[in-house]
């Protein structure tokens, strides 16, 4: 029987506007949270295992205050996570596609509805988030993920051989890969952390998923959602740890047949060696999906909209703390726009408020952890000594309570200044004005300095200006924006990755990164097969 998969669109966002029914319900579910400590335990193969190696997750904006615990996976653990993926691999391989679609489609709608205040609390609370930061991540993107893969899926198994001749039938079918995929989730994205394991899933294969220390407490409440929504156990199995002891361990087992990547760029590069070394001991060439880093630009030609400009550097540097690989992060402004600019960009930072973010009046929160912090305070505190920048706007900092930084603008006189070439993943916007009548220079400028390649926007009211800048960053930017800030890529409508240095560009949301946990098999049927071996050319 076939059944087609419900053409999909993309999840409202909800406002949460004071005195809506979800505000209400969402401020409601954030104070039971915050009441409750929970203990999280490894789940593999459908059980719940205790280890007593503990970890913890705090609220990043108030670090005293912890949310879970949780037991961590060892060894021992990793190794029945890995059995418990290959016993359950042909079982899920063999189940239909459209029953296996159904369980992430069911997912969507539990989160859409019961769980969405659920999900959104726990990544306001352990990832510092705003509502809305939450609600277009962690629930929107989410089930976008899940409602757009089971479709896009459903076109790859459709792809079939245009011909079949007389008494033929060519067909392709699209395989699981033979072991199981590892997946690495990061902090920032819960709807990353939700994707990661799930695109392989759907396509029949099974999966180890290791979420972010800092991240455990919303990945639980994904897994209790799949769970939830059916899926069989050993399918996806959940297990928080130590990085340095898990994925070393893990990718030495000859059954690994893929890994599913996001986080920094030195980790990623540490996998693609390992891997490259262990190739004679695995069963299969592994497929290595990663997205890594970035050093996002907007560059503004003379003929921008100062004002949109504005707007677009603000949020893209400052929403979410400049935690999203996306962030804007470098800004190419001329001498003409730059004061201007700069002084709208003040009167942005001097209206808004920086706080917990249950406090739905903050637009900034906090940086997830100490490390994050220590590690974005040394950039600020290099510019405010350096001879060839210098602070503009923001510079302060405070991790008495919470992992505050504040926003921060530097101006750079070297256009390869160290915060215009390094990720730092922080609220943090690096700027560089340039002659009006260098624009052309200044793209080259732009397009070598960084050795990423993720996101960027141009800002023009000139097309042949657009054009140039479009041609000129062809690689500097997987996901370009004219006009726009460079974050904030929806599923259906850009699908995401950059290239460089900044991963492998299979786009998540997308076909392309679901046929990457594909083997296609061709098969060819002949319904009257020869009976005498000689060829017509023989006869006499």
């Amino acid at each position: 029987m076939f059944f087609n998969v419900p053409t999909p669109t993309n999840e409202p966002v909800l406002p949460y506007s004071p005195g809506s029914p979800e505000r209400e319900l969402l401020q409601k579910t954030l104070k039971e949270m915050h009441a409750q400590k929970i203990e999280i335990p490894a789940i593999i193969g459908g059980r719940e295992v205790f280890t007593g190696n503990m970890g913890s997750n705090v609220c990043p904006h108030d670090h005293q205050h912890v949310l879970c615990t949780f037991h961590k996976a060892g060894k021992a653990e990793i190794g029945q996570a890995i059995d418990a993926a290959l016993k359950a691999r042909r079982m899920w391989e063999e189940m239909p596609f459209y029953d296996r679609a159904a369980i992430f489609l069911k997912a969507a709608e539990l989160l859409s509805t019961k769980y969405r205040p659920v999900i959104n609390a726990a990544t306001m609370l352990g990832q510092s988030k705003s509502a809305h930061q939450a609600e277009i991540d962690s629930a929107c993107e989410l089930i976008d993920f899940w409602r757009f893969n089971p479709y896009y899926a459903q076109q790859i198994y459709q792809q079939q051989p245009p011909v079949s001749p007389k008494g033929e039938w060519n067909s392709s079918e699209y395989r699981a890969l033979e072991g199981f995929v590892f997946a690495i989730t990061p902090f920032n994205f819960t709807s990353i952390a939700g994707n990661l394991p799930t695109s392989p899933a759907l396509m029949g294969n099974t999966v180890v998923w290791k979420p972010a220390g800092t991240a455990v407490y919303s990945g639980y409440f994904i897994m209790k959602v799949l769970m939830e929504a059916g899926l069989p156990d050993g399918v996806i199995n959940f297990i928080p740890g130590q990085g340095s002891v898990m994925g070393d361990t893990v990718m030495d087992s000859p059954d690994l047949a893929g890994i599913h990547f996001t986080g920094s760029t030195g980790v990623f590069n540490h996998i693609w060696k390992y891997t490259a070394q262990n190739l004679e001991n695995y069963k299969a060439y592994p497929r290595i999906v990663g997205e890594t880093g970035g050093k996002d630009f907007i560059f503004a030609h003379p003929s921008a909209d100062v004002t949109a400009l504005a707007v677009a550097s603000f949020r893209g540097a400052f929403e979410f703390q400049g935690q999203k690989c996306s962030a804007a992060s470098r800004i190419y402004i001329p001498e003409s726009l730059y004061g201007e600019w700069l002084q709208q960009m003040k009167a942005m930072m001097a209206d808004i408020k920086q706080g917990d973010p249950m406090d739905f009046g903050n637009y900034v929160n906090a940086v997830i952890d100490k490390h994050s912090f220590d590690n974005i305070k040394s950039y600020i505190e290099h510019a405010k000594a350096a001879s060839d920048a210098s602070i503009v706007a923001g510079g302060g900092y405070d991790d008495s309570k919470g992992f505050f930084i504040e926003p921060t603008v530097i101006k750079a006189e070297n256009p390869r200044y160290k915060s215009m070439q390094e990720e730092i993943f922080g609220p943090v916007l690096t700027v560089y004005a340039y002659k009006d009548s260098e624009f052309e220079e200044t793209l080259e400028l732009c397009n070598s300095t960084s050795p990423y390649g993720l996101t960027g926007a141009v800002f023009s009211r000139d097309r042949q200006a657009t054009v140039k800048a479009c041609n000129a960053l062809r690689h500097a930017a997987g996901n370009f924006y004219i006009n726009d800030k460079p974050t904030g890529a929806v599923v259906g409508q850009q699908p995401f990755g950059g290239a460089r240095v900044s991963g492998t560009n299979d786009k998540a949301g997308s076909p392309q990164n679901l046929m990457r946990w594909t083997s296609a098999r061709s098969i060819k049927e002949n319904f009257v097969p020869p009976t005498n071996y000689k060829y017509p050319f023989l006869q006499s």
